[in-house]
């Protein structure tokens, strides 16, 4: 994919200064360094390094990434040594994909309580599915699978989300054969969406019982007992939309799909269009309206309040695995699960992907050797030193 014109850093060169004067009151010390971060990825503040071709002897210089996970830059590589590890731990079955979305109605609260509500979400739908997998009514069976947490719409607004991923199938409960789903979308939706709505909303209940929320501005009424019973009374009159694909393929296709959900950030570089210095222009899907491409225009300020509301808590995990796949017993479940399919572990060295050559020589095409990391003020030395070669 050819390197876009314009990034988000630039948005952020231009204005981001001005937009943490302006919003000091509201943001968190995570989503100040995120935006510092961005803005200095793969310029000279960073450092860098001076990379030479093996073959030619041509020189370049290459400015430091930031690595943090919310740049939209620093996650092809992060992606792909992901992705490598992830390998050896695919079965020979098809794959199903869910989605569990929270309600418009809780994004206020998702604002003030990111980690303890985005935990719960996770919490809830992976209860959810365990329980629905293991009744005998809809497959009998242990599952594993993972999860990919996604707090944004193609619009930029607040959006919480749990895309899982899932083995077709599961143990039996004595662990001696293999169960494959009786459904075409793996487990009945409607029956996942009244599950996960119960698990949440208990949920939601027992941290404001125990005063784990914070309730401030506009939702601050929900500090009472009585106005909050209310407000989880309209979370269930509605239906919760847990949306499941059916089987899209074996290990191979799998591969290719998890790459399009994990390592993603709000909005890539690719889908911006244009900024004119005050406005910016992005390409946006509306998949309330048959997934039609359209364009979105907002001010720069408008632009980053959106984007600022997706940086996560400090160390907080938004992919984890579940069931068989949990950390625990993941080594052995696997196993027992190819024994049950009869099939072997891939044999692919998991680190080949991310140990490949990172850029070739523009001149002759040769691999570029990566030099000694240089600090900002080195870096500004050499630079003063080739100009004048």
């Amino acid at each position: 994919m050819s390197r876009p014109t314009l990034e988000v850093a630039d948005v952020l060169r231009a204005h981001g200064k001005r937009f943490l004067e302006q919003h000091r009151s509201w943001l968190g010390f995570q989503q100040c360094k995120a935006l510092n971060a961005i803005a200095r990825c793969r310029t000279a503040a960073l450092g860098g390094h001076v990379d030479a071709c093996s073959s030619c002897g041509f020189q370049a210089i290459s400015y430091n990434s930031c690595r943090d996970r919310h740049c939209p830059k620093c996650q092809a590589q992060a992606r792909q040594r992901w992705l490598a590890a992830r390998e050896r731990e695919l079965v020979g079955v098809s794959y199903f994909h869910v989605v569990f979305t929270l309600p418009h109605d809780l994004n206020p609260l998702c604002l003030y309580n990111a980690r303890p509500l985005y935990n719960l979400l996770f919490e809830t739908s992976a209860a959810t599915l365990l329980e629905v997998a293991a009744d005998p009514k809809h497959l009998g069976a242990r599952i594993g699978f993972l999860s990919i947490l996604h707090t944004w719409g193609q619009n930029l607004l607040l959006h919480p989300h749990v895309h899982c991923v899932i083995p077709a199938g599961g143990f039996s409960p004595d662990h001696a054969r293999w169960i494959y789903p009786r459904h075409l979308f793996f487990l009945p939706v409607k029956v996942l969406s009244r599950v996960f709505r119960g698990k949440f909303v208990a949920g939601l209940r027992r941290l404001h019982r125990h005063k784990k929320l914070r309730l401030h501005g506009g939702i601050s009424a929900l500090t009472e007992e009585r106005c909050f019973a209310a407000f989880l009374r309209t979370l269930f009159r509605r239906d919760w939309v847990v949306y499941a694909k059916p089987a899209f393929g074996g290990p191979a296709q799998v591969l290719r799909y998890l790459g399009r959900y994990t390592h993603r950030v709000a909005i890539s570089n690719h889908r911006l269009l244009a900024f004119d210095g005050e406005r910016v222009t992005f390409r946006w899907k509306d998949y309330a309206h048959g997934n039609k491409h359209r364009k979105m225009t907002l001010t720069a300020a408008e632009f980053l309040r959106r984007f600022v509301q997706h940086v996560l808590p400090r160390g907080f995990v938004r992919i984890r695995q579940y069931g068989f796949l949990a950390n625990r017993c993941r080594t052995s479940q696997l196993a027992l699960a190819r024994q049950l399919l009869t099939t072997t572990p891939r044999s692919r060295d998991p680190c080949q992907a991310a140990n490949a050559p990172t850029w070739r020589c523009p001149r002759c095409n040769a691999t570029m050797i990566i030099g000694p990391n240089l600090t900002a003020r080195e870096l500004a030395l050499r630079c003063t030193f080739f100009d004048s070669s």
